[in-house]
Order: C-alpha cells, then sequence, then structure tokens
C-alpha cells in the first residue's frame, strides 16, 4: 500500500490549543473578545487562506498560505490549501513525498490505477516519494488541507495532465 490514512484530530487540537494560548497570552493590545485573523472571511481558520494560486495546474480556484518556506534547514515545505467545491489540481508527483493533513470539508485523493479516496477531517495522507496522484475538493464541499512536501532537496513538484472529468467523477462510496 503506498498511501496511508490516519486521523490527527490530537494533532489538531494541540495547535489549536496553542494557537489560542498564545494569543491570550502574547496579544494584550488586541481585543481577545473574538478571534483575529488576517481577513474578516477568515473567522475560526487555524491558519489563513492564503493568496489565489494563479497557474494551470488546478481545474478552478484555490488558495496557498506558505507557512514554512526554509527548504535550508528544514528541507521541507509547508502550505495551507484551500479548494472550492469541485476543484482539484492536475496529476502530479513529489520527488521527495508528500503528506496531508486535512483540516476542514470533504476531499478526493488519487493514484494512478487506483480508486478515489474519500478525505475527512483529520484524514493524513502518507505520498511515498515519486507517487503519481491528484487531490482536491469532493463537489459539494470546500475543501482545505496543509500540505507538507518533504526533502525538498529532491525537488517540489512534477506537474502532469488535468484530471479529466470522467476520472474526478469516478468515485464510488
Amino acid at each position: 500500500m503506498k498511501y496511508k490514512i490516519k486521523s490527527i484530530l490530537p494533532l489538531v487540537s494541540v495547535l489549536l490549543a496553542v494557537n489560542l494560548a498564545f494569543t491570550a497570552c502574547c496579544n494584550n493590545q488586541k481585543n481577545n473578545d473574538k478571534m483575529e485573523t488576517s481577513s474578516s472571511n477568515e473567522i475560526n481558520q487555524i491558519f489563513p487562506k492564503g493568496e489565489a494560486i494563479n497557474n494551470d495546474y488546478f481545474s478552478g480556484t484555490a488558495w496557498l498560505q506558505m507557512l514554512v518556506t526554509d527548504k535550508d534547514n528544514f528541507d521541507l515545505t509547508i502550505g495551507n490549501v484551500v479548494f472550492e467545491p469541485g476543484v482539484r489540481n492536475n496529476w502530479h508527483s513529489h520527488p521527495g513525498g508528500q503528506i496531508l493533513l486535512c483540516t476542514k470539508g470533504t476531499g478526493y485523493y488519487q493514484e494512478k490505477e487506483k480508486p478515489i479516496q474519500l478525505l475527512n477531517v483529520g484524514d493524513v495522507v502518507e505520498i511515498l516519494p515519486d507517487v503519481i496522484h491528484w487531490h482536491g475538493a469532493s463537489p459539494d464541499s470546500e475543501f482545505t488541507h496543509i500540505a507538507i512536501t518533504s526533502q525538498s532537496h529532491k525537488g517540489s513538484v512534477v506537474w502532469m495532465e488535468p484530471v479529466t472529468d470522467e476520472e474526478y467523477n469516478s468515485y464510488k462510496k
């Protein structure tokens, strides 16, 4: 099996608790009666939604907020990715592998020659190096995940052809 889905609810709970504690302890000049975010549209988001992705590797609107970019010291990158309902990225692979931490909504993940896997909040997907795959939102739900690209020294992503509507619509419960 080349992918593994695990629960991350304990990790998400710890991250949220740390975030709330930091905000409460270190933010004396702001009103702590409401959660502060980078945009009024992002209330109750753990991480900012980020900027719209402007490339040809997504089937519609998605946003990216990079969280860790220091490849030299950490040999990885971490980004928060938000997909509108029905949006997916192209087939692609990562020379060093990738980990997805699902944090909001319902999404899809598929490896070449395998059926689509339904992703829910708390799921973790471990994608081995050079495995061709795609991921995105299910048709009726916005979907958010943290994307961790490991072993950055090997390269970040190898983009391929778009996922066809036939491939995307092949999900079976």
